[in-house]
């Protein structure tokens, strides 16, 4: 009974849309909405008893790593710091660094090319974002599993 519960373990496991893996299939040149959407359905349906083990590996960045890339590297680790405030999770170690930081604002979102919007993203992105620079608004995460909102009726 044992080994079948390791070999379940071990097929999720291999399946997992981790940060790491996001962020890779990002440097790959993959768009970074598309992993990191597989991410959050992973994070929040699918395998949502799996959340520490979703954002628990470092992110392996590329030896000559591109001012692009290190943005979004930033943003997976502000992101892993996000989520585990916001669901009570461990924090890995690796999401704390401030290696991680932007050393200029990055926008990112609706009216991120416009003065009224960036000053929208500044007042409205969570603080584990905006420590690091970078300015997404507070709609980033929305979890569509957990939305209450407003629901069409026929």
């Amino acid at each position: 009974m044992i080994v079948r519960e390791q070999q379940i373990e071990q097929r999720d496991r291999a399946r997992f849309q981790t940060l790491q893996r996001s962020f890779e299939q990002i440097c790959a040149g993959e768009d970074p909405w598309i992993p990191l959407g597989k991410f959050m359905h992973q994070f929040f349906g699918e395998f949502k008893g799996h959340r520490e083990a979703l954002l628990h590996d470092p992110l392996l960045l590329p030896p000559n790593i591109t001012p692009e890339q290190f943005r979004w590297a930033v943003f997976c680790a502000a992101s892993a710091n996000y989520l585990c405030h916001m669901y009570s999770l461990e924090c890995p170690d690796w999401a704390r660094d401030p290696y991680y930081t932007l050393d200029r604002a990055w926008y990112q979102g609706l009216g991120a090319d416009h003065v009224r919007g960036q000053e929208k993203l500044r007042a409205t992105t969570p603080e584990e974002f905006s420590q690091r620079n970078i300015f997404c608004g507070n709609r980033i995460f929305n979890n569509k599993y957990e939305y209450q909102g407003r629901r069409r009726t026929a």
